[in-house]
C-alpha cells in the first residue's frame, strides 16, 4: 500500500518564482495535514516527498521543520513524522484537570522518584540516546478517598531540569507549563488490560490478579516528546468511552474518560 495522499491530490514539480520552494511546499503540506489527507496521520518520507514535488531533500526538511515549529506535525525518533491532529482527537489534559472537570476530589501520593536510565522503549519514545538518564516519577492517585491509579512517568532532564525538586502532588502538566514553559500540543494514548501484580493490587486495594486497565501515553511539544507515562487503573473506577461515526472522514472521534 502506498502511503500519503491519493493520486488525486498529487502535485507536479513546484514552479520556480519569487516564493521559495520550501515555503510553497510548507503550504501544500499544511493544507494536506489540516484536511486529513495523510492515512494514519503519517507523512511520507523525505525521499518520497522530494520525488513527488521535484525538490531537494533539504527543501523538504526545511518545510517540515517549519510545520513542526507551527505545531502541525511531530517527528518521533525511529518512527517518522506524524500530524498532531490525526493521531487522535481526544482532549489532552491531566488526570488532575479531568478530575476537576468531573467534580472529583483528587489526592496524589508520591511513591518514589529517581534519575535513572529508562528502559529502551521509553528512551526511544523520548528521543534519548542509549544510556542517557531520565527522571522517573511514581505516584498513587486517589479519587474521593479511593485508590484509583498507580502512575509511572518518565521525563527528559534537559527539558525539565530539577523536576524532582518540585512538589509533585499536583498537576504535572501545570508544572510543565508554569515553571518550565513547556507547551504540550499532542500525544498518543493506548489502553489495554492486564492482571494486577502483588504491588499494584496492594496499592489499589484490590485482590491480586484483579483486572486493571493499563493506560500508556506519550506527549510532546511542537519540538519533541517530553513525557512517557503508564497508569495502572482500577477497572471499577475508570471508564473509557469512544464516540464512533460511520461516515466520518477525519479520523478518530473524541475519546472521553471518566472516574466511576
Amino acid at each position: 500500500m502506498k502511503s500519503g495522499p491519493t493520486s488525486t491530490t498529487r502535485h507536479q514539480n513546484l514552479p520556480a518564482g519569487p516564493v521559495p520552494k520550501h515555503v510553497q511546499l510548507r503550504e501544500i503540506l499544511r493544507e494536506l495535514v489540516l484536511s486529513g489527507q495523510f492515512p494514519g496521520g503519517q507523512l511520507p518520507s523525505e525521499r518520497v516527498l522530494a520525488d513527488r514535488y521535484g525538490v531537494s531533500r533539504i527543501t523538504v526538511r526545511t518545510a517540515i521543520e517549519q510545520l513542526i515549529a507551527d505545531g502541525h506535525v511531530i517527528r518521533i525518533r525511529g518512527r517518522g513524522t506524524f500530524t498532531t491532529q490525526a493521531v487522535g482527537r481526544a482532549q489532552l489534559c491531566s488526570v488532575t484537570e479531568r478530575a476537576a472537570q468531573q467534580g472529583v476530589h483528587l489526592q496524589t501520593k508520591v511513591l518514589g522518584t529517581a534519575e535513572t536510565t529508562p528502559p529502551a522503549t521509553i528512551a526511544e519514545a523520548l528521543g534519548l540516546a542509549d544510556g542517557q538518564p531520565a527522571y522517573q516519577v511514581r505516584r498513587l492517585r486517589i479519587a474521593d478517598g479511593v485508590p484509583m491509579a498507580v502512575e509511572s512517568g518518565w521525563y527528559p532532564p534537559d527539558v525539565v531540569p530539577g523536576l524532582l525538586d518540585h512538589d509533585l502532588t499536583g498537576s504535572l502538566y501545570g508544572l510543565l507549563d508554569q515553571v518550565y514553559g513547556v507547551q504540550l500540543v499532542g500525544g498518543t494514548q493506548t489502553v489495554a488490560a492486564e492482571r494486577a501484580c502483588a504491588t499494584t493490587s496492594q496499592l489499589l486495594d484490590v485482590e491480586p490478579g484483579s483486572p486493571v486497565l493499563v493506560v500508556h501515553r506519550v506527549t510532546w511539544t511542537a519540538q519533541r516528546p517530553v513525557e512517557d507515562t503508564t497508569s495502572w487503573c482500577r477497572n471499577d473506577k475508570y471508564q473509557v468511552t469512544i464516540q464512533l461515526d460511520r461516515h466520518s472522514q477525519s479520523g478518530p472521534e473524541p475519546l472521553s474518560r471518566r472516574f466511576t
